[in-house]
């Protein structure tokens, strides 16, 4: 028995349209690859102990707790119904 499934009946519009995120999406998404990423030199030290943890240690934690802020932020610029439309009074 084949486990192949016939994409066309299913989807009867071959061409699916994606919408393309905002510009604002796309930089809230950005903000936590910029800060882990190109902030190296302000944080690749030990001292000063913030927390109980070593600094660059305590900078990638934190950075794990903004991250999912910022992809909320982006998300809620691009959820449907966000009166973003221009059908929209």
């Amino acid at each position: 028995m084949p486990l192949a499934l016939d994409v066309k009946s299913q989807n009867p519009d071959p061409l699916v349209r994606v919408k393309r995120p905002s510009i604002g999406a796309l930089l809230f998404g950005l903000i936590p690859f910029v800060g882990i990423c190109f902030f190296v030199p302000f944080w690749d030290r030990i001292y000063p102990m913030v927390l109980g943890l070593p600094f660059n240690m305590f900078w990638l934690v934190l950075w794990i707790v903004i991250s999912p802020l910022c992809l909320w932020g982006a998300y809620r610029l691009e959820r449907p119904g966000s009166g973003h439309e221009s059908g929209a009074p």
